[in-house]
């Protein structure tokens, strides 16, 4: 792809969002026959935990990818929750051969940041993460949330101090929120985080979304605010690398295990016995 195609790109959305490898393996999870009540997003659910749930929200390459399906499925196992993989583009699937062979034309970008901006999903969003908490959702105990590219900034909101009681009784949507390679993510997402909400950040070094900046800003704001953080560098992979997996890429299946582990490992500190 020429340097002057990549351009013309939505924001936030870089060529390293678009190259895939598929897995081995088949997801071992089901799609529910209907939305939880209050929501209106097919969902792809695996896992059996009665007490404790794990949000999964996409990338570009969408809910029915099957790296992201076996994703939830090593969430469910190593992290002992029932995990939900919605589908937040409503209904709309990109083909993987076209990311994968690069047949860009085919894709309309443009159209897809339009009718997926923040504005459009996020009530989407907290809505799924609300009917968790409902006895019709499952009522579960413990919620957390892990985003990827565009469900990077979708995790920082979910985690944002606006949703506690002002009694400060321990309610909110998420206990804890995990966040691969950001996009579309704001400075005054990260400055809205609450205390009681622990964050991990899993930060590829090469990433034009997930700037230099946004990740000093991110670091030192968590800081200053109190919260709970475990920030994770990994070194010479590309944005997208925690669910493309490519073996055939210098480091990334590597790297793709080592989100993964990091990611099971937080949500099950922090969502069992916390």
């Amino acid at each position: 792809m020429s340097s002057s195609a990549q351009t013309d790109l939505p924001l936030g959305i870089t060529t390293c969002c678009l190259t895939g490898f598929r897995w081995s393996g088949t997801p071992s999870g089901t799609v529910l026959p209907s939305p939880l009540p209050g929501t209106t997003n097919a969902v792809y659910k695996t896992g059996t935990n009665p007490r404790v749930a794990i949000l999964l929200i996409h990338d570009l390459f969408g809910w029915t990818f099957p790296n992201v399906r076996l994703l939830a499925d090593h969430y469910a196992a190593e992290a002992n929750a029932t995990v939900f993989v919605p589908d937040f583009f409503d209904g709309f699937v990109c083909p993987p051969e076209l990311l994968i062979e690069e047949r860009w034309a085919e894709i309309d970008l443009q159209k897809f940041a339009r009718e997926n901006s923040r504005e459009i999903r996020e009530p989407e969003i907290f809505a799924f993460a609300k009917a968790l908490r409902t006895p019709e959702g499952g009522g579960f105990e413990k919620v957390g949330a892990v985003g990827y590219c565009f469900g990077g900034w979708a995790v920082f909101r979910l985690a944002a101090a606006e949703h506690e009681t002002p009694e400060g009784n321990g309610r909110k949507l998420v206990d804890a929120v995990t966040a691969g390679h950001p996009t579309f993510l704001t400075k005054a997402d990260i400055e809205g985080v609450s205390k009681n909400v622990p964050v991990q950040v899993l930060a590829p070094e090469i990433d034009r979304a997930y700037t230099a900046e946004l990740k000093t800003h991110t670091f030192e704001t968590l800081q200053k605010l109190g919260v709970p953080f475990e920030y994770a560098h990994f070194p010479g992979v590309h944005h997208a690398c925690f669910i493309r997996g490519d073996e055939r890429k210098e480091g990334e299946r590597e790297a793709m295990v080592r989100g993964k582990n990091a990611a099971a490992a937080w949500m099950k500190q922090w969502l069992h016995g916390n």
